[in-house]
């Protein structure tokens, strides 16, 4: 268990969370939150980052192994994808990286809305797995562009993403700068 320490309004506050892998009996739940997710994107002026049917239970299916959950009170309250691996996305960028190290990626970010603070926290332990991260999101996503730059991350320009969209690139992480 890991323990997520925040302040809000003047005020202090410790939830109990952890993260644990994904499995295919999580697989339904995993996508119900995916389409709420999709509906909040569309109704808060976010419609193009996901098109229609992304992501797909199929690209969940098989990306099992690479899926997490974030648990509060034994309740899924986030869902991500996360692996130390190259991301061909990112191979491109109009803009520069922060540093050309081996990275960790976490996609498809999404909340159950029953905690504050599940998306910092997944944030904060994928960190701690890898002080290397590159992460992407669309340019109208304003929540997640100021969650990303509140725990650290910098915007480094922008990607093409592997359904054609353009969205914006960040990294946290050293600098190649000395």
């Amino acid at each position: 268990y890991y323990v997520c320490l925040g302040a809000a309004g003047g005020k202090e506050w410790k939830v109990n969370m952890e993260i644990r892998k994904a499995d295919r009996a999580h697989i339904d739940k995993i996508m119900s939150l995916y389409k709420e997710a999709k509906i909040f994107m569309d109704n808060h002026g976010n419609k193009d980052q996901w098109p229609v049917g992304y992501p797909s239970k199929e690209l969940i299916t098989k990306d099992i192994d690479k899926m997490y959950l974030c648990m509060y009170e034994n309740q899924i309250a986030a869902v991500f994808y996360y692996a130390i691996e190259e991301d061909q996305a990112y191979k491109e960028i109009e803009g520069q990286w922060l540093n050309n190290a081996p990275y960790g990626v976490v996609h498809r970010v999404v909340s159950a809305h029953i905690v504050k603070g599940a998306c910092k926290f997944i944030l904060n332990w994928a960190y701690s797995q890898i002080p290397n991260l590159k992460m992407d999101t669309g340019v109208k996503n304003i929540p997640m562009q100021n969650l990303l730059e509140s725990c650290g991350f910098k915007q480094c320009g922008k990607i093409v993403n592997t359904q054609g969209i353009t969205c914006l690139a960040y990294q946290k992480g050293e600098t190649n700068e000395i």
